[in-house]
């Protein structure tokens, strides 16, 4: 889930009165558990405006019936969830609150910044928040289901597409390889995002050089080849002990990485490449992939672009059972349909199965147990209640740890879009059914299409902020494909 946005960055900001801060200043009030049904406000405050009472009133939530909450959810919000999930907040916070009025914008306020510091998609978490006020917790699961259903029918639909029309069809094949780069550009300029947000403090929205160089420590040890999981706790302890100024710690904690790095080597050896990957989805096995996706979703701090190298490396990496231009199609994908973008491990787990043994039978099982394992965290996280979340992450020691993930996870995405950058450019000899020789030459023929797209895609993710952009950005290439790429 993506780190706390800066007030002016929040989708929900514009809305939030004036006296926001004022709120904010109160925010120690005990809160009703979000799962706990309908009750007054436990202290309400006279001073406060008409807008900005009941931080835990539930009164005016409807109460509906599991087959009502289940279509209200659906028709409003799963079915229009196109635009990545700043489009996707907005939309609930419109009709939920703006219109419908459920509960006060303050308390929205809080609720969302609780769950983006959590992993998981918060459009889904929300959704699910929602669905506890109306319904208790099986309502929250019918809502969260619900909003994603939508998205998974068509992820697993287009899979269905692609493994007839893939791999030996020269069109459908165009159109791909023109859109690796474009993915290749979207996936940095998320980095860019997330970064701007998770180097910043969070009292004067100044950048934490101590932040700064977590991510750029990460970064240094994927290159070392030192596992990701190592990284992210050790910067995670790390920015903890700096935030209470225990220099000598912190200081000691932070060359005995290296030290011991040092030693691995005189002794071992420098590490493999699968080295990076904790080895738990070496084969497509239906065990292997639910893992996969428990271990992505309850990981991926940042959003899904953080799950994105977890999958990556188990899957393309280590196991090798999907090639890499396979998983790039898989996030392209993801970028255009209405889901939050982690429904690109429905993609994964369809073609990573369907290609170990040619059944569609364990292919459709194969991307639902990897879609099941990547959305668990975040149903336990939101069905375990929100003032039990909202308890945990003000608790300061957890509060530095997050930071220092956080951090730590923009190395992981910065190396993870180059990496992107150089395989979606120069093109991927995976494809199955081209020749070495062909795949040589049309590889050096195709870099310079690819390079330009690259650039081009790069400037108008960051000229414009549409939510449609990357929408029309996917189709404009697979179009250009036809014309760039087919052989």
């Amino acid at each position: 889930m993506a780190p706390v946005l800066t007030p002016s960055e929040s989708p929900v900001a514009a809305a939030v009165p004036d006296k926001q801060g004022d709120v904010e200043s109160r925010a120690s009030k005990p809160e009703v558990d979000s799962c706990s049904g309908p009750g007054p406000d436990p202290d309400p405050d006279p001073d406060l405006g008409h807008d900005d009472l009941g931080l835990g009133d539930n009164t005016n939530v409807p109460k509906l019936s599991y087959p009502r909450l289940f279509w209200f959810f659906f028709y409003h919000f799963g079915l229009f969830a196109w635009g990545g999930p700043v489009a996707q907040i907005a939309l609930i916070k419109d009709k939920l609150v703006v219109q419908d009025k459920w509960i006060t914008l303050a308390r929205f306020q809080r609720v969302f910044s609780v769950y983006q510091i959590l992993p998981g998609p918060e459009a889904v978490e929300l959704c699910m928040f929602f669905g506890c006020l109306s319904a208790g917790r099986l309502g929250g699961i019918v809502a969260g289901v619900a909003f994603a259903l939508p998205g998974f029918v068509l992820m697993l639909l287009t899979s269905y597409l692609y493994s007839l029309a893939g791999f030996e069809n020269k069109y459908f094949n165009a159109s791909f390889r023109a859109l690796q780069p474009i993915v290749a550009a979207m996936v940095l300029r998320a980095a860019h995002k997330i970064a701007d947000h998770s180097v910043r403090k969070h009292d004067s929205n100044k950048i934490d050089p101590f932040l700064v160089i977590a991510a750029i420590c990460t970064a240094t040890n994927m290159a070392l080849r030192i596992n990701i999981f190592i990284s992210l706790g050790l910067y995670g302890v790390v920015y903890t002990l700096v935030a209470r100024r225990l220099w000598i710690p912190a200081g000691a904690l932070f060359c005995l990485q290296y030290v011991a790095y040092a030693l691995y080597v005189v002794f071992r050896g420098v590490p493999s490449p699968v080295s990076l990957a904790l080895g738990i989805a070496k084969t497509p096995s239906l065990a292997n992939l639910f893992v996969l996706g428990l271990v992505a979703g309850t990981l991926s701090f940042g959003g899904a672009y953080t799950a994105i190298p977890f999958v990556q490396v188990e899957a393309v990496l280590m196991g090798a059972w999907l090639p890499q231009s396979v998983f790039i199609d898989a996030i392209a994908i993801g970028n255009i349909l209405p889901a939050p973008l982690v429904i690109f491990a429905t993609f994964v787990g369809f073609q990573g199965a369907y290609l170990a043994d040619g059944s569609l039978g364990n292919a459709f099982a194969g991307a639902l147990v990897i879609t099941l394992g990547m959305f668990f965290p975040c149903f336990l996280f939101t069905i375990a209640g929100h003032e039990l979340l909202e308890k945990l992450v003000r608790n300061k020691f957890l509060a530095s740890f997050f930071d220092g993930l956080c951090g730590s996870v923009i190395g992981v995405i910065a190396v993870i879009a180059m990496q992107l950058l150089k395989a979606s450019v120069e093109g991927s000899s995976d494809r199955v059914g081209e020749k070495p020789l062909g795949e040589a030459v049309a590889a050096a023929v195709q870099v310079g299409p690819a390079a330009v797209l690259y650039l081009l895609a790069l400037a108008v993710l960051y000229k414009f902020t549409n939510k449609y952009t990357a929408l029309l950005l996917v189709i404009v290439g697979a179009v250009s494909g036809q014309f760039l790429f087919v052989k």
